[in-house]
């Protein structure tokens, strides 16, 4: 049997939508705004600003960055459970901001570039055990070695793969200069030096400045010596250098290497001479269990190895500010899971030491990072 039916002559009326209270429609708000940040400041651009010298005159104390994450590709989560926007510990305090009971397995997203020779890069601080990778202290230096390469530093000149390297333009070193009379903070100030202090012992100072300005300053009649401060030659072996190993290893922060950079799926012999130099990287690095050394016997989970091949690439770095950065010649290789992204703007400037009229750096604002 056919069925018929009559249309209802009764207009539908929907239901009134319900409206937002003011703290929902505010808490949404939020929400939305803290979620879109958070993508934006993982997968893109993040801020960063400049705290110490150790990249002068090439970046100031007080400059604010950009720096790009799409460069290299960004990184999954390894520590998923983290207050959002947050680094280490929650703003204004020292309550974690964070929980390591669940590490994840990181990945790197496709990025547009490798990192290259003389990149100025962000990383985590690789000895910074006390926290989980992604969330170690952030670094920036300039990328002086990849995966491969061969790198020495001979009279504070770096080589690299037996070539001198590009010196960054605006290097610096530490000088000492001795005067027939007394200079003034403007004398200083007025060459760009934000470093600089008197010695005892008469008119003499010290100053971190590039080699230009100390030749500039060398050529004034008051001036009576610049000269390099406590330059160290060839042979002379400091143990605070990496790897630590002053009886091996006579090299010192104006004098350091050859050291070849480990590279992703490269195979080494390990013996008297390697072990010292890739054993850290093996213990904390390579995500291998159970590595203990005995004399010159390394061994992982309880086997004796005699040669390794390294699971990822690793960098060396250094500050521009030569004479007062600790870097790679400090504590070794920054291994490619620790690498942030690349520095690419400054988007503002503040001098920490310039009153309140002369505070902003109005010629650095916009200022491509090179």
């Amino acid at each position: 049997m056919k069925l018929k039916f009559r249309k209802s002559t009764v207009p539908y009326t929907p239901a009134p939508k319900q409206k937002k209270g003011f703290f929902r429609e505010w808490g949404d708000a939020i929400l939305f705004a803290v979620v879109a940040a958070t993508l934006i400041r993982w997968a893109t651009f993040e801020a960063y600003v400049i705290p110490t010298p150790s990249m002068e005159r090439t970046l100031l104390v007080g400059d604010y960055l950009f720096v790009s994450k799409l460069h290299y590709g960004p990184r999954t989560p390894k520590t998923p459970l983290q207050v959002p926007l947050t680094h280490q510990t929650i703003w204004g305090t020292n309550i974690p901001s964070y929980s390591d009971l669940i590490q994840l397995k990181q990945y790197r997203l496709p990025g547009f570039s490798k990192v290259k020779n003389n990149d100025v890069v962000v990383f985590n601080y690789p000895p910074e055990e006390q926290h989980p990778v992604d969330l170690r202290t952030n670094y920036i230096k300039r990328c002086i070695g990849i995966p491969g390469d061969l790198v020495e530093v001979r009279n504070m000149q770096v080589y690299v793969n037996g070539n001198p390297a590009d010196n960054p333009d605006n290097m610096q070193f530490l000088y000492t200069i001795e005067t027939a009379s007394a200079l003034t903070d403007d004398f200083f100030r007025d060459r760009k030096i934000s470093e600089f202090g008197s010695m005892s012992g008469g008119n003499y100072y010290a100053a971190y400045t590039t080699p230009e300005v100390a030749k500039e300053i060398a050529s004034l009649g008051i001036i009576k010596k610049v000269d390099f401060y406590n330059l160290e030659p060839a042979g002379q072996a400091d143990p605070q250098v990496y790897p630590h190993v002053p009886s091996l290893y006579k090299w010192n922060k104006d004098n350091y290497g050859p050291v070849h950079i480990p590279m992703k799926g490269e195979t080494i012999t390990l013996d008297s001479l390697t072990i010292p130099l890739y054993e850290p990287v093996i213990r904390k690095y390579e995500d291998n269990k159970n590595v203990t050394l005995a004399g010159n016997r390394l061994s992982i989970d309880g086997k004796v190895q005699s040669t390794y091949t390294f699971k990822q690439n690793y960098y060396f770095m250094m500050g521009d500010n030569r004479h007062n950065s600790l870097d790679s010649r400090f504590w070794g290789f920054v291994p490619e899971d620790h690498i942030v992204g690349k520095a690419v703007l400054i988007w503002m400037s503040a001098d920490p030491n310039g009153g309140v009229s002369g505070k902003i750096r109005w010629n650095r604002i916009f200022n491509i990072i090179r």
